[in-house]
């Protein structure tokens, strides 16, 4: 792999910590949610954090496609879910994540079309390609 942009994260204090970069440009404090025994804090969590990059990512990606095959659109909109549950098969705990795309003036077929072109190319999408749930909407 040719790299194209590195990045560097440090977590202390797991869900109940922070992260930051090591030049702190990047700095957030996360907690765990109330439903996994946190309290209601306006902190972030990880799930919201894998949201944040793959919705972001996968826009780049579908914007990316749409450039290359010279497709003008008037905006693009991503939308991740992210659950966290648990696996009946290990016992274990498993992501699943719902995208749902929707772009402005492209016709739902047409969006499809290019919706599967990112999901080829995201960098999120193929990263958790066979390990990760993911159920992609167009509307």
């Amino acid at each position: 792999m040719k790299t194209l942009y590195e990045t560097t994260v440090i977590n202390t204090g797991g869900r109940s910590g922070e992260v930051h970069s090591p030049d702190n440009i990047f700095n957030l404090e996360v907690a765990a949610p109330s439903s996994l025994g946190g309290n209601a804090t306006t902190e972030t969590n990880p799930e919201q954090l894998f949201a944040a990059g793959y919705s972001t990512c996968f826009n780049s990606a579908l914007e990316f496609m749409l450039k290359r095959h010279s497709v003008e659109i008037e905006s693009s909109k991503v939308t991740a879910t992210v659950r966290l549950g648990t696996d009946a098969k290990d016992q274990g705990v498993k992501l699943e994540v719902d995208l749902t795309v929707h772009v402005e003036g492209l016709d739902l077929d047409t969006t499809k079309k290019y919706v599967e072109m990112a999901h080829s190319y995201c960098p999120y999408s193929k990263a958790i390609s066979g390990n990760v749930d993911v159920k992609i909407d167009v509307v």
